[in-house]
């Protein structure tokens, strides 16, 4: 399946650790990493898909292809700053939320609003959201979501 990961554009090196590994825990899996393309979470879980040679799209807020990380596979121009957050989201069968800020508040609320899976690493506390503790949990609990919900 297509996982869209969400979570900041800054963030500290445990952060980066921790999307790094669940991009690799997606891919070993044999799903497709769906993310905003560009730095800080989006940069480390394209990597750890990338490395386990898994997939990666990249939704880019900007009209320039070139402006994706150096992990992504695909990278969709869009030309439409934080407005293209609601395509990263819809692009995913499931969604992992990683820290983030305001735009991932977003990402959130587009996922659930489209009654989308969403597990959360140390991410915002909104209902519908599943607190996990890490990143195999996390993969765990959007397989199981989404195959209970077919």
């Amino acid at each position: 399946m297509r996982v869209s990961v969400i979570g900041g554009s800054t963030i500290d090196d445990q952060t980066y650790d921790v999307a790094y590994e669940v991009g690799q825990t997606l891919a070993n899996r044999g799903h497709t990493v769906v993310c905003g393309g560009l730095t800080g979470a989006m940069e480390a879980v394209s990597k750890g898909a990338s490395e386990a040679g898994g997939q990666t799209i990249g939704v880019l807020p900007t009209d320039d292809p070139s402006n994706a990380n150096d992990y992504i596979d695909i990278p969709v121009a869009t030309g439409l700053g934080n407005a293209r957050n609601v395509l990263v989201v819809l692009n995913g069968d499931a969604a992992i939320a990683i820290d983030g800020a305001y735009g991932t508040l977003s990402e959130i609320a587009f996922a659930l609003d489209s009654d989308m899976p969403v597990a959360g690493l140390d991410t915002h506390n909104v209902s519908g959201v599943t607190p996990v503790e890490s990143p195999s949990e996390a993969v765990n609990t959007i397989e199981h979501e989404v195959n209970n919900s077919m």
